[in-house]
């Protein structure tokens, strides 16, 4: 017997929950603080959308100003190449398969990627020759979040040069992400002068042997607004401004007001004293502790910041109330600002967008997983 329908829900109350749900003006505004930021800075902002994962928030943000978009990974490029033709692969396409999947994307699309490895790049070089398409590399800078990136001047320069050697492939500039600089913004300015100074060196090396970076790309959420502040820097890639989350909010990049999307969940037990239990646990919030540690827990209510998830299990959320007189009923519902949306993001099929408790619309996370659900394996049912 086929299911019934689900009714459209017009009011949050008719939300089941655990769902992720937007408030709409906030997003606008945090959309609209970082176009204002890029525009007056004459920075290009070429936003990260691992944080929403959506094609109708990217052609938002490209009616702003954005010049491309920033892509973690090929399906997301797959999913943005509906509303942009400019798009860049901020993590190194290494093996063939990754590789014959970046070169499948529209004939339209520009593609641009970051390597810091040589031996990327020939099979990069070779395949983009086999299928007729041009691609523009970044060479990624490790600039102290220790992660991937060349490790000095000497190493930007080798691998330039290597780039501009294949007819297929062209040097795009460079790359690079603070993800390091935790600091409060107006902490930031030491960790920003050494960046500076970093990349100024890198600039003047690539100057010298006649490789001009034409783009100098960096930024991040929590240093996005003080990136103009970094001689050389053409364009800035922040992902996390459009929600915010627990973590921005702590560490001063945003303010509690800007958090957009919050996890709606409903307590379910409030047996056991001095707590009560939500139907949101892991899976629905994620499991990514705070910078200065799990003992903050993994997320707090938007109404009662000092009312936090202590612990979890993959359904179950506990709320400390230690720290309010505030006594919830079961059946109550509460909204939980999560430590990291875009893990929240990934794990859910569709946002819901809100003002003044009205649902007024929603919209499919289009880019979530890997894609497979399009492929057809022969054999495989």
């Amino acid at each position: 017997m086929p299911s019934s329908p689900r009714i459209v829900p017009r009011y949050l109350t008719e939300l089941e929950t655990p769902v992720p749900i937007v408030d709409l003006d906030r997003m606008a505004q945090n959309l609209d603080t970082m176009a204002a930021y890029a525009a007056v800075h004459g920075l290009a902002l070429r936003p990260h959308v691992k944080t929403h994962k959506a094609t109708r928030i990217a052609a938002e943000q490209l009616r702003l100003g954005a010049r491309g978009l920033t892509c973690a990974t090929l399906h997301e490029m797959e999913v943005m190449s509906e509303v942009t033709d400019d798009l860049l692969l901020a993590h190194p396409p290494v093996g063939d398969p990754k590789i014959g999947h970046l070169l499948t994307m529209p004939g339209n699309v520009r593609l641009s990627v970051a390597l810091d490895a040589p031996a990327a790049l020939l099979p990069l070089g070779l395949l983009a020759r086999d299928h007729g398409r041009e691609v523009r590399v970044f060479v990624e800078v490790d600039v102290g979040m220790r992660r991937v990136g060349v490790q000095n001047a000497d190493e930007a320069v080798a691998l330039a040069e290597r780039i501009v050697e294949f007819p297929t492939l062209t040097f795009g500039g460079l790359l690079f992400y603070p993800g390091h600089i935790r600091e409060t913004p107006d902490m930031q300015g030491p960790a920003l002068r050494r960046l500076e100074q970093d990349i100024g060196a890198i600039i003047n090396a690539l100057d010298d042997a006649g490789l001009r970076p034409p783009v100098v790309s960096g930024g991040s959420t929590p240093a996005g607004f003080r990136m103009h502040e970094v001689a050389g820097i053409t364009e800035i890639r922040p992902g996390t401004y459009v929600y915010n989350d627990r973590t921005t909010a702590e560490i001063g990049a945003c303010a509690w007001e800007d958090c957009a999307l919050t996890v709606l969940a409903t307590v379910v037990s409030t047996a056991v004293p001095g707590q009560a239990v939500i139907d949101a646990g892991s899976k629905a919030l994620g499991r990514e502790p705070l910078p200065a540690g799990a003992e903050l827990g993994f997320g707090a209510l938007l109404d009662r910041p000092e009312v936090t998830v202590m612990r979890m299990s993959e359904e179950h959320g506990v709320l400390d109330l230690g720290r309010t007189s505030w006594r919830p009923a079961v059946g109550e519902r509460v909204r939980v600002v999560p430590n990291h949306v875009c893990m929240v993001v990934h794990s859910n099929d569709v946002i819901f967008g809100m003002r003044d408790d009205v649902v007024e619309t929603s919209w499919p996370v289009a880019a979530r997983g890997r894609g497979y659900e399009r492929l057809t394996l022969a054999g495989v049912r």
